[in-house]
């Protein structure tokens, strides 16, 4: 087992497991953004045919899936194991929406990193040969989001420069022993990080320590420089958080070039589409990678890239109770070739 850790925390796969198929669905306001043309479905229902927000995600979480099998040519009882989850209390987007396909499931819950934290486990699960094929996956919605979180999306409460938009958004990812590629190569599990932001609407700066934690692990423990990577890209830092991690490096004497983008400045056009930071939610990286990214390496756009998704690990009550806001961010090393 341990030959196949490198340094503290990140994992060399021996047998890295390939994508197989992918896909991701938006809702009004990614149809809107720069990246619309990366998506599998775009629907201007919030409620994509449901009666509440919350079936509507559940039913977000059914047809992304359904659409992964299709394009991988795949039955649901080909699949030996479902990762997922989402931002709802006790994940139930996942659960209800993936109920009736009866494959054997793990729930998650990384918040806004639950892309990287399902790829991870999916990825560790094939390489140990504990399966052949697995799907890792995620979702959110802004209104539940914000009938959670926040204030119900009625109330029309006004949003600070800080705040980022919750994607309405799903994405997953099918991954098998063998495929077409691209290939999951390394894996760096992150550690719960809290520097004492408690400001619910400002998620990029509590995010942005746990971004630069995992990052640095994952630099340090490959011997590698961010330089060495077409694209690193993390998931949903917004335009404070992104700024935050760049000094943070820079103070170790690592200027990070064009190199260092995050999900949540490209989803949408943040000035037309007043976004104010950007995006986030689960579904902003997922939607991201299974979309623009995936798409692009296989274009031969990228060869290489670091995908490091940040997840706040807040509740309704804890913020409540005046806590500060723990969070954490996993990243995966995802490669053209083995």
């Amino acid at each position: 087992m341990n030959q196949k850790r490198v340094g503290k925390r990140t994992i060399a796969l021996e047998h890295p497991p390939s994508v197989l198929s992918f896909a991701n669905i938006g809702g009004k306001m990614e149809s809107e953004g720069p990246l619309r043309g990366y998506f599998d479905e775009l629907n201007d229902d919030s409620f994509f045919g449901e009666k509440t927000w919350e079936k509507a995600e559940s039913a977000m979480q059914k047809k992304v899936l359904a659409r992964a099998l299709e394009q991988a040519r795949l039955k649901p009882q080909d699949l030996d194991y479902i990762f997922a989850g989402d931002l709802l209390n006790q994940c139930i987007g996942s659960s209800f929406g993936l109920r009736e396909f009866g494959i054997p499931f793990y729930g998650l819950y990384g918040a806004c990193s639950t892309m990287g934290e399902s790829l991870s486990l999916a990825a560790m699960l094939i390489d140990g040969g504990f399966a052949s094929k697995a799907a890792a996956m995620t979702s959110s919605h802004f209104c539940t989001a914000e009938r959670q979180y926040r204030m119900p999306v009625p109330y029309g409460s006004q949003r600070t420069p800080t705040a980022q938009w919750t994607a309405t958004a799903a994405g997953c990812t099918i991954l098998a022993e063998d495929g077409p590629g691209p290939y999951i190569t390394h894996v760096t599990c992150g550690k719960i990080t809290d520097k004492g932001i408690a400001d619910a609407n400002n998620m990029g700066a509590a995010m942005a320590p746990a971004a630069y934690d995992t990052l640095a692990a994952f630099f340090r423990d490959t011997k590698t420089k961010p330089r060495d990577y077409d694209l690193v890209i993390t998931g949903d830092l917004g335009e404070l958080g992104h700024a935050i991690v760049r000094d943070f490096f820079s103070r170790d004497g690592i200027e990070l070039g064009d190199e260092f983008q995050d999900c949540g400045l490209l989803l949408y056009d943040r000035e037309r589409q007043d976004m104010h930071a950007g995006a986030s939610g689960c579904g902003c990286s997922a939607s991201v990678l299974n979309g623009y990214l995936l798409t692009e390496m296989r274009r031969g756009k990228w060869n290489k890239i670091v995908f490091a998704p940040t997840g706040a690990l807040l509740s309704p009550t804890s913020s409540f109770q005046g806590e500060s806001i723990p969070s954490i961010c996993h990243a995966l090393c995802i490669s053209s070739k083995k």
